[in-house]
């Protein structure tokens, strides 16, 4: 019994198998098979190097944090959208901008364009201004150091000293050491060590010089600009407490 039924199991597959053949025998005559290729994912375009570069660039020296995401303003209405600026001014106008600095250096409750001269190479400049000439895109991975949240102030200050540039002129960890030649004392001062908690001992100290900065006025000296009409309060104080962790 059992060997009859797989007999029969069989001869109904076979049946099954030569119908199917059958019907793509007698269709092959009549319809033309497409082979179509399996899509694959196209890859990310390239980016030119300078651009991206300069969106790196954009990023470490905190553009960003007064002239908006990408350059597109909204941060302060005194602060320029740079979308429309970077293609409208000639490279040379950007680049003086950058190196001298621009905006009203007297006033500390404005924002100024510190004066990047000494700072910032011509290499990374001419980076800076392909990017803008290009029309800020955006780039992979050039984005702000993101800012730990519910981690305690000093966590938050260490981070929001790097997403506003800060090392850029007072060094990592605050040790100094960038050269400001025109100045009465030839460097950036560091923001740790003896001298800086002697002259900067309580955090309302800090935070006024954080608000007003330190604007000479002329290049090429290099100016801390005026952080007042951009880092809100609890910033600050989260700034004052990471540098307070400083020895």
């Amino acid at each position: 019994m059992r060997s009859r039924l797989l007999l029969a199991l069989a001869a109904a597959a076979l049946v099954g198998i030569g119908g199917v053949i059958g019907i793509a025998a007698k269709g092959s005559s009549k319809t033309k098979v497409r082979t179509v290729a399996a899509a694959t994912p196209s890859s990310t375009a390239a980016v030119d190097p300078h651009v991206a570069a300069g969106a790196h660039d954009f990023i470490q020296f905190a553009c960003a944090q007064c002239h908006g995401e990408r350059g597109r303003g909204g941060v302060s209405p005194v602060v320029p959208s740079l979308a429309t600026i970077g293609k409208q001014l000639a490279p040379a106008e950007l680049r003086s901008i950058i190196d001298h600095g621009l905006g009203e250096s007297a006033n500390p409750t404005q924002p100024y364009m510190p004066v990047w001269g000494a700072v910032i190479s011509k290499t990374q400049v001419n980076d800076l201004i392909a990017y803008m000439r290009a029309g800020l895109p955006a780039v992979p991975t050039a984005e702000p150091v993101p800012i730990p949240q519910n981690q305690g102030d000093a966590v938050e200050g260490a981070a929001l000293y790097l997403r506003y540039g800060c090392g850029n002129c007072h060094g990592f960890n605050g040790i100094g050491g960038v050269p400001n030649p025109q100045s009465p004392d030839k460097t950036i001062p560091p923001l740790s060590g003896a001298v800086f908690r002697h002259e900067f001992n309580t955090d309302a100290k800090i935070i006024a010089v954080i608000r007003s900065g330190s604007v000479i006025g002329r290049a090429p000296i290099v100016s801390m600009p005026h952080w007042g009409g951009i880092i809100p309060a609890p910033q600050l104080r989260a700034l004052a407490a990471y540098l307070k962790t400083l020895k």
